[in-house]
C-alpha cells in the first residue's frame, strides 16, 4: 500500500528525506500522518523516524540549510524546519525503563524495536519517502477494520504510561468502529490499571479528555469509559447520559463538535481544576452549565452571551430534559443577538445619582427584555 498527499510530496520534506538517505540513513514517515493518510483523513503534523542519531540528524539537516530546534534532543527528538514546514524527527528508540509517566530510552537502528514501544498498532505504521507503507507489527489490517488495539500486551503498554488508558478511549472515539465495540482485553486492562491515572498531571488528563470529547461522536467511547469506572476517577460525579442525546441534537442543527459543550453535558466535581482548564475555558464552561437550569429565555441568553453560546445552552437544555429543541429557536437567537439596549447611564444622570443609576439600569433592562426587546429609549425613560 502507498499513501499520498501534498504534505508527502512537499519539496522541503523530500529534500530532508533525500539528505538522510544520501548520508546512509533511513528516514520514514510515522504515526499520525501515515494513519490519517491511509484513512483519507487530513494530515496536520508530520513526524519522521530515523536510524540516525540525534546529533547526526542535526548535522544532516543543517548541511542542507534547514533550521534545527533541539526540542527534545536528549530523548532523540528534534524539530527540523524544512523550507518553512516543521518536521518532528525522532531517532528509533527502545524502552529501557518506565515509571508510568516517563520512559528511559536507548536509541536503536531497528524500526521493529521502535514500533514495539508505540501504543497502538494503527500508530505503529511507517512509510517510505515514496509513500510505501512499512508495517512491522501488522497494524494495517487493524486500521482498515478501524480496530484500536494495543501493541503487544495491553497491560504492559499501559504501565509504561498510564495516559494510554485515556488515549485508548480517545482513539476509539476518533478512529474506532462503534459497531464492533471496544476490545474486551484492552477494556479489562484499562479498568484493572485505572488507579495509575492518579499519577498523571491534570494538564495531560485535561488535554486527552478534550480531545476525546471533540470527536464526531464520543458517546460510545465515553460510555465505555464510564462503565469501566475510569470516568469517575477522572471526574467524580460525571455522567455520560446526556452525551448521546446532545450529539444527536448537534447533528439536527448542523453544528460542529465542541469539546467544552460536551464537557458541560458530562459535568462532575471541580471540572475546571481537575482538567486544568484555562480561565477562558473555565468561564465558558460555567456559563454553559449554569445556563441549563437558568430560567432566562433564549433571546435574553443570546443578548447576554452571544448567539453561539445561547444555542449551546439550548442544545444542553434539550439534552438534559429529553425535550425537542424549541420550534422558534433560531428566531429567538437572532432576535437577542441583534438587540441593542437603548439606554445608557448618561441618560439617567440628573434623575439618579451614584449606585442608583446602576440599579435603575437593571430595572429598565428587565422591562426591555420582558417586552421582547421592543421598548424604545423613549418608552423606557418616560
Amino acid at each position: 500500500m502507498r499513501i499520498d498527499g501534498p504534505w508527502r510530496r512537499d519539496a522541503g520534506v523530500q529534500r530532508f528525506l533525500a539528505a538522510l538517505s544520501e548520508a546512509g540513513h533511513r528516514g520514514l514517515f510515522v504515526g499520525g500522518c501515515v494513519r490519517n493518510a491511509a484513512l483519507g483523513a487530513p494530515v496536520d503534523d508530520i513526524d519522521i523516524a530515523t536510524d540516525a542519531a540525534p546529533e547526526c540528524t542535526v548535522e544532516i539537516a543543517e548541511a542542507v540549510g534547514f533550521k534545527v530546534v533541539p526540542t527534545g534532543i536528549k530523548h532523540g527528538t528534534i524539530t527540523v524546519i524544512a523550507e518553512g514546514r516543521p518536521l518532528e524527527v525522532t531517532t528509533f528508540r527502545r524502552d529501557i525503563e518506565t515509571d508510568g509517566r516517563h520512559a528511559t530510552v536507548a536509541f536503536s537502528t531497528d524500526v521493529a524495536e521502535d514500533a514495539a514501544r508505540r501504543d497502538f498498532t494503527m500508530n505503529a505504521l511507517y512509510a517510505e519517502a515514496d509513500g510505501t507503507v512499512v508495517d512491522p507489527l501488522g497494524g494495517l489490517p487493524d486500521l482498515r477494520a478501524r480496530r484500536v488495539r494495543f501493541v503487544g500486551d495491553p497491560g504492559a503498554r499501559i504501565v509504561e504510561d498510564y495516559l494510554r488508558i485515556l488515549r485508548y478511549f480517545r482513539f476509539h472515539a476518533w478512529y474506532g468502529d462503534p459497531a464492533e465495540g471496544i476490545d474486551a482485553e484492552a477494556l479489562a486492562a484499562c479498568a484493572d490499571l485505572a488507579e495509575g491515572i492518579e499519577r498523571l498531571s491534570a494538564e495531560r488528563i485535561g488535554k486527552e479528555m478534550l480531545k476525546l470529547l471533540g470527536a464526531a461522536d464520543p458517546a460510545p467511547s465515553a460510555a465505555a469509559m464510564e462503565h469501566a469506572g475510569i470516568l469517575g476517577r477522572v471526574l467524580p460525579g460525571a455522567s455520560t447520559a446526556m452525551v448521546a442525546p446532545l450529539v444527536h441534537l448537534e447533528e439536527l442543527v448542523s453544528v460542529a463538535p465542541d469539546a467544552l459543550r460536551r464537557l458541560a453535558a458530562v459535568g462532575g466535581e471541580d471540572v475546571a481544576d481537575r482538567l486544568r482548564l484555562s480561565k477562558k475555558q473555565s468561564a465558558r464552561l460555567a456559563r454553559l452549565q449554569s445556563g441549563i437550569g437558568d430560567e432566562s429565555g433564549l433571546a435574553e441568553l443570546a443578548w447576554r452571551h452571544g448567539r453561539d453560546q445561547a444555542q449551546d445552552i439550548a442544545l444542553l437544555r434539550a439534552a438534559h430534559f429529553s425535550a425537542p429543541l424549541p420550534a422558534d429557536m433560531n428566531e429567538k437567537l437572532d432576535l437577542g443577538a441583534e438587540a441593542i439596549f437603548p439606554v445608557r447611564g448618561a441618560d439617567l444622570k440628573g434623575r439618579f445619582e451614584g449606585p442608583e443609576i446602576g440599579c435603575q439600569l437593571e430595572v429598565l433592562e428587565q422591562r426591555w427584555i420582558a417586552s421582547g426587546f421592543t421598548l424604545s429609549r423613549e418608552d423606557l425613560l418616560d
